[in-house]
C-alpha cells in the first residue's frame, strides 16, 4: 500500500513538472518560431512598401508619367506622328546555322547519342 502511494505521488509530481515546465516551454518555442516568421514577413512587406512609396513619388513627376505613357502605352502627344516598322513579308526569314544549331560531329554529346543510336 505504501509503495503504491509513492508511485502515485511520483507520477503526480512528474505530471506536475510536465504541466508547469515542459508544456509552457514548448509553447514558448513555438511562439518564438512564429514571431521569427512574422518578422521576416514584416521585412519583406517593408521593402515592398518602400519600393511602392518610391514609385508613387516618381509618379508625381510629369516627366515620369509621360515616359510611362510613351513606353508602356505607346501614347503620343497631339500633333506627333507614330510610326511602326513592319518587317518586309517578302524577305526570307533568318536561316538556322548550317551545322544544325552549333552541334558539331565531334561534340561529346553528339558522339554519345550516335553510339546509343547505333546500339539500339
Amino acid at each position: 500500500m505504501r509503495r503504491r502511494l509513492w508511485v502515485v505521488l511520483v507520477t503526480l509530481a512528474f505530471v506536475a513538472v510536465l504541466v508547469v515546465a515542459v508544456f509552457p516551454t514548448r509553447t514558448l518555442l513555438a511562439q518564438r518560431a512564429s514571431l521569427n516568421r512574422v518578422e521576416e514577413q514584416l521585412e519583406v512587406l517593408d521593402e515592398q512598401n518602400r519600393r511602392l512609396e518610391e514609385r508613387a513619388r516618381r509618379l508625381g513627376d510629369d516627366a515620369e508619367i509621360e515616359r510611362l505613357a510613351r513606353e508602356e502605352y505607346h501614347l503620343i502627344r497631339p500633333g506627333e506622328e507614330s510610326f511602326v516598322v513592319i518587317p518586309d513579308p517578302a524577305a526570307e526569314p533568318l536561316a538556322p546555322p548550317a551545322d544544325g544549331g552549333g552541334a558539331s560531329e565531334d561534340h561529346p554529346l553528339r558522339q554519345a547519342w550516335d553510339w546509343l543510336a547505333d546500339r539500339f
